[in-house]
């Protein structure tokens, strides 16, 4: 059997730079990794500063004249461009380049479309293209067409493109009600998990800054981890042993990047989620990222918009090795490493405990020999410093939470 190597879609990227606008070359290497996370192969890069988009076109007619020589002489298959299209922009650019035209918004869709693995990740993927989609269905254009292929009509929305709004809507309603479905038997486990008085522990962070090799790392688990744009999509919590008996669990959930969708924020709500209900956030930040501070302002800011800033947070930089002694954190508290080395998880361990105790309660307890099985279950949900033996009874001292210090009271 013979195999045929799968051809790169050949793509142009284009920007527009507005002014006082932040971050724009962080935006613009963004959509070239995105673009490669999604199979494409960049063959040029056309930015223009403006002081605005244009409403037909987006670009300027002099740049977008370039882009079209460009597109012709190095038979282009894409281009995408690093903004939010309006449905006439799109069709305008389709028509005058003669090539497929997508969007920032629909290139993170399809790359989420690749992703997604479970059951509940196909359905918040499918939801979030359809209301992309809907208020696109215009006409019978290069995007809205199933002939198109490639990048931009992945996943389970593009047998929906050529669909009136009506059956759009239809989809949407029906999707909808099975999400709610999984939703409510995801608030089950999780209100079970709240109500055990285990301590929870998420792990947010930019995109490809090293939460699943974090997790694989503190769990000894198998967490799908590469060095690719979204490579975790579905929430996934682990239970661990922190130190002694005192159990954790730990949630590892999909990463943060600017200018995320909206129709996504909405459609992975139940997967974030899982880190709004957690005791404690490891913020995982990639150290060798030249954009990292800029990186990190855009976790803290999605973190301000999910009200979930008082959550407390210790900071994890990540891929020491690949960074040099000039390196300065400048979030408090922290601890720095590489994930990959083996003493990563004692490091993280320590600083994670130490923590904890900054937020628990410290107490001691007396507790008869004959009865010291009690102090098991109880062992679990609390840091215990030390255990002493004086005559007939266990003493026992630590840390415990606060909401869980009704527990003691059959002790005292």
């Amino acid at each position: 059997m013979i195999e045929t190597k799968k051809t790169e879609e050949k793509v142009l990227l284009v920007g527009v730079e507005l002014q006082n606008m932040d971050n724009f070359d962080m935006s613009m290497e963004e959509l070239a990794s995105l673009a490669k996370t999604a199979g494409a192969l960049v063959k040029g890069i056309y930015t223009q500063k403006r002081e605005k988009y244009d409403s037909k076109t987006f670009i300027g007619s002099g740049k977008l004249d370039e882009i079209a020589l460009m597109v012709e002489a190095d038979e282009i298959d894409s281009v995408i461009v690093n903004n939010r299209l309006t449905a006439r922009q799109n069709a305008n650019l389709e028509s005058i380049l003669g090539v497929k035209v997508i969007d920032r918004m629909q290139l993170i869709l399809d790359i989420f479309a690749m992703r997604a693995r479970s059951h509940e990740g196909k359905l918040q993927v499918h939801l979030a293209q359809l209301k992309y989609m809907l208020p696109r269905l215009v006409g019978q254009g290069i995007m809205l067409s199933r002939q198109a292929g490639g990048i931009g009509s992945r996943g389970p929305g593009e047998s929906q493109l050529e669909l009136n709004r009506r059956a759009v809507r239809n989809q949407i309603h029906e999707i909808e009600r099975q999400l709610k479905i999984v939703e409510k038997n995801r608030a089950t486990v999780r209100e079970r998990r709240i109500q055990s008085g285990v301590f929870k522990i998420g792990l947010i962070g930019y995109t490809n800054a090293g939460k699943s090799t974090i997790m694989n790392a503190m769990t000894d688990k198998e967490q799908y981890e590469a060095d690719e744009l979204f490579a975790t999509l579905d929430a996934t919590t682990k239970q661990i042993h922190l130190a002694d008996k005192f159990q954790v669990t730990l949630t590892d959930t999909v990463g943060f990047i600017q200018d995320l969708p909206t129709e996504l924020i909405s459609a992975f709500k139940s997967t974030l989620e899982e880190s709004m209900n957690v005791d404690l956030l490891l913020h995982v930040i990639d150290a060798s990222d030249p954009n990292h501070a800029e990186q990190e302002e855009v976790v803290l800011d999605i973190l301000s918009d999910l009200k979930m800033l008082d959550i407390p947070r210790l900071a994890i930089y990540n891929k020491l090795d690949m960074v040099g002694e000039d390196f300065h954190p400048t979030q408090f508290p922290h601890v720095m490493i590489s994930a990959k080395d083996e003493k990563a998880r004692a490091h993280i361990q320590m600083m994670v405990l130490a923590k904890i105790k900054t937020m628990f309660k410290p107490f001691e307890i007396k507790v008869p020999i004959s009865q010291s099985y009690k102090l098991h279950d109880l062992a679990s949900i609390c840091l215990v410093e030390k255990r002493e033996y004086e005559e007939d009874m266990e003493i026992l001292s630590g840390y415990i939470a606060e909401n869980n210090k009704w527990k003691l009271e059959e002790f005292l």
